[in-house]
């Protein structure tokens, strides 16, 4: 089993129905369906996704996807988004520009990396 498998059992122990599969280019796909969100967005649950790159953990995650008809409350786009295509994934996805200002293989998990999506949806932009 790989790490980025092991790490994809240990989020889905947290979050339930969330997968971890490989990709036929050596990434992952993580998906974690019906995340709920806090007060500010519509819906209120989305489903996220992102990519453990060929290299994880030393090469971290990058940007994540949600379901395309996320919005702010009143119809507004999230700020650093647009609907992009996301490897190996289903589409259209709304794709979220944000990334990880720090990274350590030794100590970050796909766990970390889902806080960091989490933290973001905080953020009302």
């Amino acid at each position: 089993m790989t790490i980025a498998e092991e790490q994809g059992e240990e989020l889905a122990k947290k979050f339930p129905g969330a997968t971890c599969v490989r990709a036929p280019d050596g990434s992952y796909v993580v998906t974690v369906p019906n995340v709920g969100l806090p007060d500010g967005w519509a819906p209120r649950a989305t489903t996220v996704r992102f990519l453990a790159p060929v290299g994880f953990p030393a090469s971290r995650p990058d940007c994540f996807w949600t379901d395309a008809n996320l919005r702010l409350n009143g119809g507004r786009n999230p700020s650093n988004t647009g609907m992009n295509p996301m490897p190996h994934g289903p589409n259209p996805l709304l794709w979220f520009s944000w990334h990880v200002q720090r990274w350590s293989p030794n100590h970050d998990s796909l766990l970390t990396y889902f806080r960091v999506i989490e933290n973001r949806f905080h953020e009302l932009r």
